[in-house]
């Protein structure tokens, strides 16, 4: 996996790989093998048939591409303590709190696994609208029930804690495109808006959800990937839909856009070619329903916030 990855020269992927995706018995690299032959294969909008101007191996880099990106989008840790549930080497929890501190964020609940009683791993749920490649990430709930936790006494252990077995444990981290893993976004909410990130919503003074590819709003999915670019005295935003504009009061990111709007920097937050930083909503996106972000005044407001990754 690795030459392939060089081969596309995606070295920033695999030095990220390298830092988060790390197999427990220390081979990485058998450890993506057998990702790539257990899910990737079995993808079918992956298939190389799929492809206008197919090159070899193109479907694997896309894989691991899109599970890393699904990764960063997730923060079990803070997911976790935010609800006062943090690794300890003596304290326990129960199934539901745990279940109930990763669903609230997505308003769906995941799967947690457990291995002698210790939280070894989550799963997130995911429907694909259109390919993996570039089709929006809908959270859903589990197909069935799986969890292989206890209903109590469950030990959420410090990274590299010794379990009673004598075992180093740290919280798996299987990160597959249908079912990720628990993940730490590296970049910091407010951070200049520069190179690759995610446009965080805030309403209320809340982070609630993100604006997809297209530009909309939505609080239920996966976050998209923009590119940052500078350009004059602002910079321009870029998600895998197109470049984005400001088309009758409308934030809108798609390929049929041919001027896109040169935003700015307002003390950490998005502001339009006017300066300004409002932005609103007819109302605020719950469940499935996107948003269209408006520049006019509606009746939900909102603060974009740039989270680099």
């Amino acid at each position: 996996m690795t030459d392939i990855l060089n081969s596309f020269g995606k070295t920033d992927l695999l030095n990220y790989m390298n830092t988060y995706w790390k197999d427990y018995q220390g081979n990485d690299e058998q450890f993506w093998k057998h990702e790539w032959d257990k899910h990737g294969t079995c993808i079918s909008t992956l298939r190389t048939q799929c492809y206008t101007g197919y090159t070899a191996k193109e479907e694997v880099v896309d894989y691991f591409q899109k599970a890393v990106d699904l990764f960063k989008g997730l923060n079990s840790y803070q997911y976790l303590a935010a609800a006062g549930i943090l690794p300890s080497s003596s304290k326990t929890y129960t199934s539901a709190e745990i279940q109930a501190a990763l669903t609230a964020p997505r308003g769906h609940p995941v799967t947690i696994g457990c291995r002698n009683g210790e939280l070894d791993e989550i799963w997130y749920h995911y429907n694909v609208a259109g390919s993996v490649q570039t089709g929006e990430f809908v959270a859903a709930d589990p197909d069935g029930t799986k969890s292989t936790c206890p209903a109590t006494g469950i030990k959420y252990l410090p990274k590299g804690a010794t379990s009673p077995s004598g075992t180093s444990t740290t919280l798996a981290t299987s990160t597959v495109p249908t079912a990720t893993a628990t993940a730490t976004a590296t970049g910091t909410p407010g951070a200049p808006f520069s190179g690759k990130g995610y446009l965080n919503v805030r309403t209320g003074g809340t982070q609630k959800g993100c604006i997809i590819s297209s530009g909309k709003w939505y609080t239920s999915g996966t976050c998209a990937t923009f590119t940052a670019a500078a350009s004059g005295t602002g910079f321009t935003l870029t998600s895998s839909k197109g470049p984005c504009a400001i088309v009758s009061s409308a934030l809108t990111c798609a390929s049929t856009v041919t001027s896109p709007t040169v935003f700015a920097d307002v003390n950490g937050l998005l502001a339009d070619n006017s300066g300004s930083t409002a932005f609103y909503a007819t109302s605020v996106p719950s469940g499935t329903t996107q948003a269209t972000v408006y520049t006019s005044s509606q009746a939900a407001g909102l603060e974009i916030v740039w989270q680099g990754v």
